[in-house]
């Protein structure tokens, strides 16, 4: 790991199997208007936010209970000069065992402080897998962003642009 890759990691008293089957139900917390399959391996699906971002997403490795992988196949951002940062990067997902509690780490491999993005990633990033991915796995219900339904400050920025 890159210690310039974006991570961010939090604990909870749910079991793996929660962590794993709230990760990949990815319209629960990250976006209502996800394509596409979310959770099996090779599986590709498609985000977009407004025309603020739009990606392609494969899952490439998928250890039940453990890990997931996704690649970032194609990326699009309206508010960056780069319009392929992202790119071929790949968003990891590791849940671990401790002490009787499961720890969710995420990372973003190849998100570094070098892109335009990195700001605005980082702290949607944090919104979407620290308060809503964690409140799906919590309570059974996440904060996902959808048309008209911004959940970070920058999305409601990037959204009257």
């Amino acid at each position: 790991m890159n210690a310039l890759d974006f991570t961010t990691a939090f604990t909870t008293d749910k079991s793996p199997e929660k962590v794993f089957e709230a990760v990949t139900n990815v319209r629960g917390w990250w976006s209502e208007e996800i394509e596409g399959n979310t959770a099996q391996l090779n599986d590709q699906f498609d985000y977009h936010y407004e025309e603020v971002h739009r990606c392609r997403i494969k899952l490439i490795e998928v250890i039940p209970n453990k890990k997931v992988v996704w690649l970032i196949e194609q990326n699009y951002f309206n508010f960056t000069e780069d319009k392929t940062e992202w790119t071929n990067t790949h968003p990891t997902f590791e849940i671990t065992e401790k002490d009787g509690k499961t720890e969710l780490r995420f990372t973003h491999f190849g998100l570094v402080p070098d892109y335009e993005c990195f700001n605005i990633c980082r702290d949607a990033w944090t919104n979407y897998i620290q308060n809503s991915l964690k409140k799906l796995i919590e309570t059974g219900k996440g904060e996902p962003n959808a048309t008209g339904k911004p959940q970070t400050e920058n999305e409601k920025k990037l959204s009257k642009s």
